[in-house]
């Protein structure tokens, strides 16, 4: 039946070229009643309390906030200086590692699609001046945004699937960090020598880029420093890191019955929602009121910042309305009773099997953040069943690595590379869906490694 629903999403999307958002409702509904769902239930199992509502509820601060912070960090000059501090600092032999650092942290608090279009300028222009091929540079950027969007906290994705599965979003930060490193490290300057003996054409010097059009540019004197840049892209890292460190020492990931009131303070900074909102607030004055910026500037750029994550928030949202019908129908609780019949899954098995879920659901839709949050609603009852909690982390991260497999022509991010670099499509395959692939397999192995230390 779930095949049956995928099916008719496909077909929805591809053929039809309908609204994401719109086919996953229909699809959600479709599925629900080939599950044989009671009717009665069906609408609060998309739209309610286990499907758009769950997902929404719990996130949608979280992403809005997220995307304000760093459209107003990059309209304030601020991920200009970072771009070019770490490239003045690492010189034209360490240009790659420059880029992909830059591009880390600004990938942070900033969707794949918006990151792509403030760096790609950035990049080309370094590039040209550098006398080096763009693709030599775009690679590592690329890399390092895709991992940023696929294992990190606060970006959509991860968050949406890690609120699914119950996981502790800021142990998913640290672990997640750890493999975000890894597979931007392995998918950006060590894929960029294998690429370029493989697919040598596509490394070719470009004079103009069609895609950039016009450039904005900033002086460096009056942009923000690069210290106060940095801090405000990561800020809410740092609350959540602290707060899941502390807890990690002194309670051991426990909350006591009688907390002090240093427990309490760092409970509600470890809530994601609270981390954003103060966050943010900093971030309109970083970026903003000491920048000498207006509040209708800054308005503008939160403004503008919404527009750009809705979208994403809508698809998220839409995937945790087949995540509500596959919980609530009981699906995800035969797939567990399904793989538990003959024993119980070893930790690996169920990473494995996350991850496998996952990517094929990423070939078969396209979308990540479709593909991760309908592999949280089948792994949602096999995570419950585990009494380690570390574990829903794991699947997580395993659900992120899966998702990013592959991307190919039913992906938007495929076009977007594409017409970024101004490639041919069999160029886009032999870079950017490698590439994808690369960062995929090289998180599962990094992942399957922490299952064996941790579990």
């Amino acid at each position: 039946m779930l095949a049956l629903a995928i099916l008719l999403l496909l077909v929805l999307i591809v053929k039809f070229k309908l609204n994401t958002f719109v086919a996953l409702i229909i699809t959600a509904f479709v599925l629900a009643l080939l599950l044989g769902m009671n009717p009665m239930e069906i609408p609060n199992a998309v739209l309610g309390d286990q499907g758009v509502g769950n997902i929404l509820g719990a996130n949608s601060v979280i992403f809005i906030f997220g995307g304000m912070i760093g459209r107003l960090v990059a309209d304030a000059g601020g991920s200009y200086r970072i771009a070019h501090t770490l490239i003045e600092w690492f010189g034209v032999k360490r240009l790659q590692w420059a880029v992909l650092i830059a591009s880390f942290i600004i990938g942070i608090s900033m969707i794949f699609g918006v990151g792509m279009i403030l760096l790609i300028p950035i990049v080309f222009a370094v590039a040209k001046e550098a006398k080096v091929p763009l693709l030599y540079l775009g690679i590592p950027m690329t890399a390092a945004l895709s991992s940023a969007q696929g294992f990190l906290p606060p970006q959509p994705a991860p968050t949406a699937v890690a609120t699914a599965l119950g996981a502790n979003v800021g142990m998913m930060l640290i672990l997640g960090l750890v493999v975000a490193i890894i597979t931007a490290v392995v998918g950006g300057p060590l894929f960029t020598k294998l690429a370029q003996k493989y697919a040598p054409d596509a490394f070719q010097k470009k004079d103009s880029l069609p895609a950039v059009g016009e450039v904005k540019e900033y002086d460096l004197k009056d942009t923000p420093s690069f210290g106060l840049s940095v801090l405000t892209s990561i800020f809410p890292l740092i609350f959540m890191i602290i707060a899941t460190v502390y807890k990690m020492i002194y309670t051991g990931g426990v909350t006591p019955e009688n907390p002090s009131m240093m427990d309490s303070i760092i409970d509600f900074m470890a809530n994601p929602a609270v981390a954003m909102t103060i966050s943010l607030v900093f971030a309109i004055f970083s970026m903003g009121i000491w920048q000498k910026r207006s509040m209708k500037q800054v308005n503008a750029s939160m403004a503008e910042a919404t527009n750009a994550v809705a979208g994403i928030l809508l698809i998220v949202g839409g995937g945790g309305a087949l995540r509500g019908v596959l919980v609530t129908s009981g699906f995800s609780d035969n797939v567990a009773k399904l793989f538990s019949a003959n024993g119980s899954m070893s930790p690996v098995m169920i990473v494995l099997f996350a991850w496998a879920v996952a990517a094929v659901l990423r070939v078969s839709v396209g979308s990540a953040t479709v593909a991760g949050m309908t592999a949280a609603g089948i792994m949602v009852s096999i995570v419950a069943s585990q009494s380690n909690p570390t574990m829903a982390v794991l699947v997580a991260l395993a659900i992120g690595s899966g998702s990013l497999i592959a991307s190919h022509v039913n992906d938007a991010g495929f076009w977007i590379f594409q017409e970024f670099f101004d490639i041919s499509i069999k160029q886009t395959f032999q870079i950017w869906t490698v590439l994808e692939t690369v960062i995929s397999i090289t998180g599962l192995l990094v992942i399957l490694a922490m299952t064996m230390l941790l579990i």
